[in-house]
């Protein structure tokens, strides 16, 4: 079907490409579950030295760049993971499929399969953990749909399909097809046969049914070998045991230990996602928080500096800066604003408080919303990160190294993490 780049000794196993920030470590976190040493890369590295790890995680900020600027940000990182000696790619997105019409799924999977010479790929974003399930090509966000999960109001990648084979099949140019849940339930090797057929009708990219972490492993088995794996992080929930009865995989338990880090901590909000504002909400409801208002960043009002007072006003205790927002209310700002313009803004004065905090001695940053880390991360001069132990599916403490020194980040999803994500992620690392 394809052949394989040869793999140098002790070369990494496995080399993923994420789409966001928040999604690399969401991945990460999955395989260091696994038993893989993970380190997480902040877009392409420029240099070639080899990275000591089982698995390596490229992190882009390519979700919602045009899909061109996404095709050729993606080819870079699989040629520098190929050059790492990687034996097998991962393509990883949202597990609710974030992306429009024009894509970036679709592009960028075929890109990487042409790239790596594969006539077909599987796209599974199912997380049933964190309450993702695909099942007759329809996505499921809990019990509902995903058009009425509050994906159909995303501010940039707004869902109002649930039938993902048909939002596939929109933004790409190959043809697109359903790999259905009774083959998968019936084994692996029915799994084989299911996908053989779908490939010899034409299909190049299936979507793959999954409503269990059985299911996610099935899968893993059944495409052991395949050079491309595109889906959300539960599908990788079943690779480290594939290297591990190839005899490539020891048995990993110290994959997810990472030091402690001291110094005084910072939780950052940018996400306007349901589960993003409960957080706040619980956040609020004991400890210090203070709002970043976008149309006074427009105004050019110094909301940046009066966030930076406010922490330093709060000496003895954790703060809460935010730009979380209800729907009707974020709706009307980016009717102001545009909804381009409104995220920059926010996203700008976070990064530019993180920056301005860790010269100032924070050292731990809990951050929520994909846009935001990537914006935060970059600010902060990290370029990679180990990753640790999770703090709740999918989001992971993680360790970077910044001009200032250790850095601890957990980076949160917008739609991850339980209602008291801030307060259990900072108890963790105290």
């Amino acid at each position: 079907m394809t052949q394989k780049p040869e793999p140098a000794a002790n070369a990494p196993l496995l080399g993923c490409i994420a789409d966001d920030f928040t999604g690399a470590t969401d991945l990460a976190s999955m395989l260091v579950r696994g038993g893989m040493r993970t380190v997480q890369l902040i877009d392409v590295p420029t240099s070639a030295e080899p990275v000591a790890a089982d698995a390596l995680v490229v992190a882009l900020k390519s979700r919602t760049i045009p899909a061109a600027d996404a095709i050729a940000q993606s080819l870079a990182a699989l040629a520098w993971l190929k050059a790492q000696g990687c034996r097998q790619f991962y393509f990883k997105y949202c597990s609710t499929f974030d992306s429009t019409a024009e894509g970036n799924i679709g592009p960028v999977a075929q890109a990487l399969m042409d790239a790596l010479g594969t006539d077909f790929a599987i796209a599974c974003p199912a997380f049933p953990e964190n309450g993702r399930t695909v099942y007759r090509g329809y996505l499921f966000v809990g019990d509902v749909l995903l058009n009425e999960s509050g994906m159909e109001k995303h501010p940039l990648t707004p869902m109002t399909d649930p039938n993902i084979v048909r939002v596939l099949a929109a933004q790409s140019t190959v043809a697109t097809g359903l790999l259905r849940y009774d083959a998968i339930a019936a084994g692996e090797q029915p799994t084989r046969d299911a996908a053989a057929k779908l490939r010899a009708q034409g299909v190049r990219l299936a979507i793959a049914d999954a409503v269990s972490n059985d299911d996610l492993r099935t899968l893993g088995r059944a495409f052991a070998e395949a050079p491309l794996l595109t889906g959300g992080s539960g599908l990788a929930i079943g690779l480290p045991e594939n290297f591990r009865r190839a005899g490539l995989l020891g048995a990993g338990e110290q994959a997810a230990q990472l030091p402690a880090v001291g110094g005084r901590a910072v939780v950052l909000a940018g996400s306007s996602s349901r589960a993003s504002q409960a957080q706040v909400a619980h956040w609020r409801e004991s400890r210090p928080a203070l709002r970043l208002d976008p149309l006074a960043l427009a105004a050019g009002e110094p909301v940046v500096e009066a966030a930076l007072a406010f922490f330093e006003d709060h000496a003895n205790d954790t703060v809460l800066l935010y730009a979380t927002a209800a729907p009707e209310e974020l709706g009307a700002v980016q009717a102001q604003l545009g909804v381009e313009r409104a995220g920059q803004l926010v996203e700008g004065a976070l990064a530019a408080i993180a920056r301005e905090l860790a010269q100032r001695g924070v050292r731990r940053f809990v951050v929520a919303g994909g846009e935001t880390s990537g914006a935060v991360v970059q600010a902060l001069g990290v370029t990679r990160l180990r990753i640790g132990a999770p703090i709740d599916p999918g989001v992971p403490w993680t360790l970077g190294d910044g001009p200032q020194g250790h850095l601890a980040l957990a980076l949160k999803s917008g739609n991850f993490g339980g209602t008291d994500f801030f307060t259990r992620a900072l108890a963790l690392q105290s």
